[in-house]
């Protein structure tokens, strides 16, 4: 009756969202983005039998109109209509809409972008039916993308779409980032609202974005209601440990969220190709393990991550915790073996680096945003306003035998509007963006037409 245990230790249903086709999308030769750790992270789950234990959906692409929830119509359509072989022709565009180097156009660009989304759309409207207490988008977390801007190898903010869709049943919402970069572009589209307070724990200076200071608490009725934790090179699992918990803590008790997004990237990790943190997955992944012990309806992202080995290392055992499985240390024979030697553990190495965050700088820091967080209002009450209609969603589950069904699993129509209008996201309020003066943008590209 070994599984009858498991079962009893996990009564929490979680719902894991994976389309194969996501593995074959290419950023191109020499970009560290690399979506085929989607598909290696895939595959370890599945030959550490953690698939048994999963509700598996393909997720439903997320149409234009499911994207202009959030971005405006100008720069989806772009998204839809550039390819490689017309880029030329949209010379223009690809400046304005920040296309090009970083966040390159390739083959296939706006079907990534939809099924990236489509896992966090469909992630939650089943933990708003409750059908779901968690749900998984390894493809998705990408927190840099803008209102009408792509960024930082992020096009669209499928995390934004889905926290939008959440925002229809749940009164509050926290979003948490653990990704090495500051979450910009979720902490912008949400920065005059108290309906969804944002808390990222990100390197923080000459580090891109280049946002993120802790004095950056949000504007209007959103004042305090972002939080920002800045790092320096080196630290480690028992130092985040110190600040992470405390902080979170603090935030449920205040704050009493009705549902959570944390944002895994895990560009944090010891021996990132980008990153210069020093966390094992033991660090990392108490992150997640002390989010999820809340008990709250949690939506779990990806996001960046360039060690690919280690992503698919992190990821396939941050399944394991929310299952509350425990997995081998030994890898499995899986299709990517040759990824994970000399050594085939699941663990990773830590390095000798010097841990700059000493601990009266983390304390200091600490202090201060929990300071900060004296001033909202215990649990805001807000006003719900006339819930708009959900997307339309008709799902069957994967059957176990058949882990990359080819058919379509459900369907998508309907409407995912926004809360309203007057916590509507103005991109000229009251923020700073080191990279660019935002409100200038918008008259030079007046200029640009005159």
């Amino acid at each position: 009756g070994g599984s009858i245990k498991r079962t009893q230790m996990s009564n929490k249903k979680v719902f894991y969202y994976y389309d194969r086709e996501v593995g074959n999308y290419y950023y191109g030769s020499g970009h560290p983005m690399k979506p085929h750790r989607i598909r290696m992270t895939n595959n370890l789950l599945l030959n550490y039998g953690l698939y048994k234990k999963l509700y598996v959906y393909r997720p439903t692409k997320a149409t234009s109109s499911d994207m202009t929830r959030f971005h405006t119509d100008d720069y989806i359509n772009f998204l839809r209509r550039v390819t490689p072989e017309t880029i030329e022709n949209f010379q223009r565009e690809s400046e304005i809409f920040n296309v090009g180097d970083d966040c390159p156009v390739f083959d296939g660009l706006f079907e990534f972008c939809s099924l990236s989304a489509g896992g966090s759309i469909g992630g939650a409207v089943k933990l708003n039916k409750k059908e779901a207490d968690i749900a998984v988008n390894w493809s998705g977390g990408l927190h840099h993308a803008k209102k009408s801007e792509a960024s930082g190898f992020c096009y669209v903010n499928d995390i934004v779409l889905g926290i939008l869709e959440l925002l229809k049943y749940h009164k509050r919402v926290l979003y948490i980032d653990i990704d090495i970069h500051h979450g910009d572009g979720v902490e912008e589209a949400f920065y005059s609202t108290n309906r969804v307070m944002t808390c990222s724990f990100h390197k923080y200076g000459e580090f891109f974005p280049g946002t993120g200071d802790p004095k950056d608490t949000g504007s209007g009725e959103g004042k305090n209601y972002a939080v920002n934790f800045p790092l320096r090179d080196g630290i480690d699992d028992e130092s985040y440990e110190t600040i992470f918990r405390p902080l979170i803590a603090k935030i449920m008790e205040w704050y009493q969220p009705e549902a959570v997004v944390l944002q895994c990237g895990a560009d944090s990790l010891a021996g990132d190709r980008l990153g210069c943190f020093n966390l094992s997955l033991k660090g990392h992944s108490s992150c997640v393990e002390y989010v999820k012990s809340f008990n709250i309806p949690m939506m779990v992202l990806g996001g960046g991550g360039y060690t690919i080995r280690n992503v698919a290392r992190c990821w396939t055992y941050e399944t394991s915790i929310l299952l509350e499985e425990e997995i081998s240390d030994q890898i499995p024979y899986n299709e990517y073996l040759e990824y994970y030697g000399p050594d085939f553990r699941l663990q990773i190495e830590t390095s000798n680096m010097n841990n700059l965050n000493t601990p009266e700088y983390l304390q200091e820091n600490l202090q201060k945003l929990i300071e900060n967080l004296r001033n909202i209002e215990h649990a805001p009450s807000m006003q719900m306003h006339e819930r708009p209609p959900d997307m339309d969603v008709v799902i069957e589950k994967v059957h176990e035998e058949d882990l990359d069904p080819d058919e379509r699993i459900h369907q998508v129509t309907g409407d995912l509007t926004v809360f309203d209008d007057k916590e509507a996201y103005n991109p000229d309020e009251g923020k700073t963006d080191p990279e660019k003066n935002i409100t200038n943008y918008g008259e030079a590209m007046d200029v640009e037409k005159n």
